[in-house]
């Protein structure tokens, strides 16, 4: 296997980041990795949010922001004791500044299996189209 092959198999580690703001309550904030593709239409943005649920997503868009915050719980049940803790449990949280290339009211959110897929529509002005020309 090639050196430039092995990187790309490697594992990201999580990155602990500096909260955004004074936190009410304990716990780290991790910012999520983030891949963003661009076709004609829309940018689709994918964010890894491993052990975030549905119900502990919260996606806010306000004054042109875009803010992603997910919340991992521990795993451990009541009545187990903690023997060896590899997976750090805390926050996610990025923002994004959003041109006004991208139509804020058809954003569209899915989350499946720790990947956070969305769909960042573009205005129909920004979309590249042909213009027919006519005769006389």
């Amino acid at each position: 296997m090639t050196e430039t092959a092995t990187k790309e198999l490697q594992a990201k580690e999580k990155m602990e980041a500096a909260p955004p703001a004074e936190q009410t309550k304990p716990g780290k904030v991790f910012t999520p990795a983030v891949d963003i593709f661009e076709t004609e239409k829309e940018l689709t943005l994918l964010a890894d949010l491993p052990g975030v649920k549905t119900e502990h997503l919260t996606i806010d868009l306000s004054d042109d922001v875009l803010t992603l915050v997910g919340e991992v719980k521990p795993f451990e049940g009541p009545d187990e004791e903690d023997l060896l803790i590899e997976y750090e449990v805390g926050t996610y949280y990025r923002q994004f500044t959003l041109s006004e290339l991208i139509d804020q009211n058809k954003i569209d959110a899915q989350l499946n299996d720790g990947v956070l897929r969305l769909h960042l529509p573009k205005v129909e002005k920004a979309t590249p189209r042909k213009i027919t020309v006519k005769a006389g």
